[in-house]
């Protein structure tokens, strides 16, 4: 493993140990200290079937991360329609077509986190959970409580009379909610310096926090979260103290 991505991945695991706030885990998957096969783990998100649930994920690093996503595949038996309900694969954009390096291993657990809360039937990994949601959301909801409490832990209850199972209105405004907390929280990482401005150190393989720190300490302007061209004096500066020479 390179150097520089075995660092990154070290820093990542130990930024998600220090998060006792998140309950998201991530660790080696062996007894051993191979940082290319990694075990993770998040509760099922409140609100949802999945509730009370612990779910452990299996992820697998790329050569290339994190200029490729790691590949993720739920240990943990679940039934949602956009994750197999036999293997385990999962369908999430974070995952293939939109990643992007400004993530992490920690973000993309959220991702998934997330997606128990969002399912996207009409993109679906497994299509008999997708049909059952869109024919009948409430023996979905059912059917996932079922499996939750079977497979991840998750304690005995029933859903409450009267809340009417999932809907196509109640899906659609926890997708909003939950992607509307999603972008909050990545551009908080950025701290108020313009997104486009930091990714394009970031496409150099150089993460979120590095970059944000190195302008900090180079002292460079906010411009009120806009975007603008750097001198180059600047720019070698911010270069420098990435590389560990300022």
């Amino acid at each position: 493993m390179s150097s520089n991505r075995a660092r990154r991945i070290a820093k990542e695991l130990a930024e998600i140990q220090n998060d006792k706030l998140s309950q998201i885990t991530a660790e080696p998957a062996g007894a051993g200290d191979d940082l290319t096969h990694l075990r993770g783990s998040f509760p099922g998100p409140p609100d949802t079937p999945y509730e009370g649930g612990t779910y452990h994920v299996d992820i697998k690093i790329a050569s290339d991360y994190p200029f490729r996503p790691p590949n993720m595949r739920f240990e943990t038996k679940i039934w949602h329609p956009n994750v197999s309900s036999v293997t385990g694969a999962i369908c999430l954009d974070t995952l293939s077509t939109q990643w992007s390096p400004v993530l992490t291993i920690k973000s993309a657990l959220i991702s998934l986190q997330s997606l128990l809360s969002t399912p996207e039937p009409k993109d679906p990994q497994d299509h008999e959970v997708a049909s059952m949601l869109i024919r009948n959301p409430s023996e979905f909801e059912h059917v996932a409580r079922e499996w939750a409490v079977k497979y991840a832990g998750a304690p005995k209850r029933e859903v409450a009379e009267g809340s009417g199972g999932a809907t196509a209105e109640s899906l659609r405004k926890k997708s909003q909610d939950a992607k509307a907390n999603e972008a909050k929280v990545a551009l908080a990482a950025y701290h108020g310096y313009n997104k486009d401005l930091v990714d394009r150190f970031v496409a150099m393989g150089f993460d979120v926090e590095a970059v944000v720190s190195a302008f900090e300490y180079v002292g460079i302007d906010r411009n009120g979260g806009e975007d603008y061209e750097l001198e180059e004096a600047y720019m070698g500066d911010i270069t420098a103290r990435l590389f560990g020479e300022a």
